[in-house]
């Protein structure tokens, strides 16, 4: 056998464990990154979803590496009406926060200011979104198929299943440290 052949041989059983090995995480990646392409892990303001627990601690995991959510800012107080049982400080504090968002609201600039010239029309992002929605499903069956592969066809199924277990059991032991 000549050294470029051991070579060759040695590269394809190197691609086939380390592919088997880190097969777990793409799948991961791949499904937790299409989520959140459509921004199924977030709730956004003045909408009604609210995404499952898991969702969100998995997209966590996958942009942050921890399953730990942070803490948001509380919204501001809500105004005090007059039969409402605020007082004292919390009826100030609600007053401002009034205050603030009443001149937030100010009629907007009509379309002809100057501040308005410069701006960029919004893009449409859905297509984009399509395509990474496309790209991560193509990803995971990619994924899939080579699984299956390396799984029907080794001569080692035993190595290929040990690699494969391994591959689930460290990202999931080294998440509980």
């Amino acid at each position: 056998m000549s050294a470029g052949h051991r070579v060759l041989k040695f590269v394809r059983q190197l691609h086939l464990y380390l592919g088997v090995f880190t097969a777990p995480m793409l799948l991961f990646f791949a499904i937790t990154g299409g989520l959140q392409t459509f921004s199924l892990h977030e709730t956004t303001r003045g909408s009604s979803y609210m995404p499952p627990a898991w969702l969100a601690s998995m997209a966590q995991l996958h942009k942050k590496q921890t399953t730990v959510m942070p803490v948001r800012k509380a919204r501001p107080a809500e105004v005090a009406t007059p039969g409402s049982d605020l007082h004292g400080a919390d009826a100030a504090t609600a007053a401002t926060t009034a205050n603030a968002q009443a001149d937030m609201r100010v009629a907007p600039p009509s379309s002809g200011s100057a501040e308005n010239a410069g701006a960029k029309p919004k893009k449409n992002l859905l297509p984009m979104k399509i395509f990474f929605g496309l790209v991560a499903l193509s990803l995971l069956i990619s994924t899939l198929t080579g699984l299956y592969m390396a799984w029907r066809y080794s001569r080692k199924p035993k190595l290929v299943g040990a690699l494969l277990l391994g591959g689930i059991l460290v990202p999931v032991l080294l998440s509980l440290l």
